[in-house]
C-alpha cells in the first residue's frame, strides 16, 4: 500500500510545486482613422455591403479631441495625446507644451515589457499620425529630422511613404542604407512578405501612398495582415498602430465618393483585426480618430432638379455633405474588443485613451 501511495504523493507534489508560466502581458492594436467622426462610421452602413464590422462591437465611447493649443486640433496634437497621454499644442510630435520630449506608449511598452511594436500609414510614415508614436520634435513639417529619429526608435515592422525623406536628403545620409545596415529587410516597390527572423521595412512611395480613388487596391488590409502574421511569429507581446490616413484627405477634398472608398477599406482592416482579437484572447484592439474632419453629416438626397425653388427628395437614399473642407471639434467615437476592453466606454479626453491602454497592460503583469 505504502510503495503505491509514494508515488502518488510524490507526482502531486511535483504538479502543485512547478510554477504555472504566466501569460504575457496582452498584444495592443491601435487603429486611428484619420478624420473619422460618427458619420464617417455612419457612412459604413449606408453605402457598404453587408453590416460593416464596426457593429461587431459593444464597448463604445466618445472622444474630445482639442488640444492645449486650439479648441479644434490638428493630427500632430492629437496624436501627440493618444500616444503620450500628454495634450500639448497643435503641430507638437510627442513633445509636451513647452516642447521638451514626452516618453510615447510605443516606447514605453517596449522598454519596459520588452513589446515588438509595428506601425503602419498610408501616408509618408513621418506624417504627424504614426511620427508621434516613435519621434520627438517641435513641428510635424520637420520631416528629415522624424524620418532619422526612425532609425533609432526599433520599431520592428513599418510599412507606408515616405522614401525621399530617407533618401533625397540635404544631410546627404541615406537612412534607407542605414537601416539596411541595421538588419532591417527593406523593401521600395511592392508590399513583399516580412521575414519573421528580421525587422521589416516598406517604404512604397516617396511621399504618400495613393487613395483608394486613385487605384491603391489592398494595402491597408493586407499590411494589416501581414503585422500580424509577422508578430504572431515573435515570442514577445506587440504593439501595433494601423493608421487609415485618407479618410481626413476625403473631408479636405470635400469628397464624398473617396470618403465611402475610404471608410469601406478601413471597415475592411477593422474586420481583420476582429477576427485576430477573437483567434487570440489576449489582445485588446482599440479603434478611433485623432480628430473630425469636413463636418460631415449624412442627410436626405435629392435630385439634381430643383423645380419652382423645391427641391425633390429621394426617400429611399441618403448623401454625404460636409460642412467645411478643415478639421472640426466634433467629438469621435472609440471602440474597444478583447482584453481590458471594460475601460473604454464612456466620455473622455483623448489622452486619456494612453492612461487606460497602460491600465489594461499594467493590471496583467
Amino acid at each position: 500500500m505504502h510503495h503505491r501511495l509514494f508515488p502518488l504523493l510524490s507526482w502531486l507534489f511535483l504538479a502543485f510545486s512547478v510554477p504555472v508560466l504566466a501569460q504575457h502581458p496582452p498584444n495592443v492594436i491601435l487603429l486611428i482613422g484619420d478624420g473619422m467622426g460618427v458619420a464617417q462610421v455612419s457612412s459604413a452602413f449606408y453605402f457598404g455591403e453587408g453590416t460593416p464590422h464596426f457593429q461587431r462591437f459593444t464597448k463604445i465611447g466618445l472622444v474630445k479631441t482639442n488640444s492645449v493649443s486650439n479648441k479644434v486640433t490638428d493630427s500632430a496634437g492629437a496624436a501627440t495625446a493618444i500616444a503620450t497621454g500628454v495634450r500639448s499644442y497643435n503641430r507638437a510630435i510627442s513633445v509636451s507644451p513647452d516642447t521638451v520630449s514626452v516618453p510615447t506608449i510605443l516606447e514605453q511598452l517596449r522598454d519596459d515589457y520588452g513589446y515588438r511594436t509595428g506601425l503602419v500609414s498610408l501616408t509618408s510614415i513621418t506624417h504627424a499620425t504614426p511620427a508621434c508614436f516613435y519621434a520627438h520634435v517641435a513641428d510635424r513639417d520637420e520631416h528629415h529630422e522624424i524620418a532619422a529619429q526612425l532609425i533609432g526608435s526599433g520599431v520592428d515592422f513599418f510599412a507606408g511613404g515616405g522614401l525621399d525623406y530617407f533618401t533625397r536628403r540635404a544631410d546627404g545620409r541615406d537612412l534607407y542604407r542605414e537601416l539596411a545596415s541595421q538588419g532591417y529587410r527593406l523593401d521600395s516597390l511592392e508590399l513583399s512578405p516580412a521575414d519573421p527572423s528580421r525587422k521589416n521595412g516598406y517604404l512604397l512611395a516617396p511621399e504618400s501612398l495613393p487613395s483608394k480613388v486613385e487605384g491603391r487596391g489592398d494595402f491597408l488590409p493586407d499590411a494589416a495582415r501581414m503585422g500580424l502574421d509577422y508578430f504572431t511569429r515573435q515570442e514577445a507581446p506587440f504593439f501595433f498602430m494601423v493608421e487609415g490616413s485618407y479618410i481626413d484627405w476625403a473631408g479636405h477634398a470635400e469628397n464624398d465618393t473617396m470618403l465611402i472608398r475610404e471608410v469601406a477599406d478601413f471597415d475592411k482592416t477593422l474586420g481583420i483585426l476582429l477576427d485576430y482579437v477573437e483567434a487570440h484572447p489576449n489582445t485588446l484592439l482599440v479603434v478611433t480618430a485623432d480628430h473630425e474632419t469636413g463636418g460631415v453629416s449624412l442627410a436626405k438626397k435629392y435630385h439634381p432638379q430643383v423645380v419652382f425653388g423645391q427641391k425633390k427628395e429621394i426617400p429611399a437614399e441618403v448623401a454625404v455633405s460636409f460642412n467645411s473642407n478643415q478639421h472640426s471639434a466634433e467629438l469621435v467615437p472609440i471602440f474597444a474588443k478583447g482584453k481590458g476592453e471594460d475601460l473604454f466606454p464612456g466620455i473622455y479626453q483623448n489622452n486619456e485613451i494612453f492612461t487606460r491602454l497602460l491600465r489594461v497592460v499594467r493590471s496583467e503583469q
